[in-house]
């Protein structure tokens, strides 16, 4: 079984049911949960028009003190910076390669 067996055909990671709309699929949500200290949800789609995303919904227990959040959130800014360049960066085709 293919990944992209269409452009409108379900793929082997879709998840064939509600979740599928507007010509959009998209898989079961992966969770990663750390009870009462985070959780990330990550589902891939693929859209009517054949681009596929990876969407991800994170949420962390931050520090009951203003200075620490605060701390707690350019930490957490700058590595949600640095996973998104890199998977960017992973996405772009390599000179000399077809895309």
């Amino acid at each position: 079984m293919t990944a992209r067996p269409g452009r409108h055909g379900h793929t082997n990671w879709c998840g064939r049911d509600h979740r599928c709309g507007l010509g959009e699929h998209r898989s079961p949500e992966i969770v990663v949960d750390i009870p009462g200290r985070a959780r990330a949800v990550l589902v891939r789609v693929r859209t009517a028009a054949g681009r596929e995303h990876a969407e991800v919904r994170l949420r962390v227990a931050l520090a009951p003190g203003e200075v620490a959040a605060r701390r707690q959130l350019v930490g957490l800014l700058g590595d949600l910076r640095q996973a998104v360049t890199r998977a960017a960066i992973a996405a772009r085709p390599r000179p000399g390669r077809a895309a």
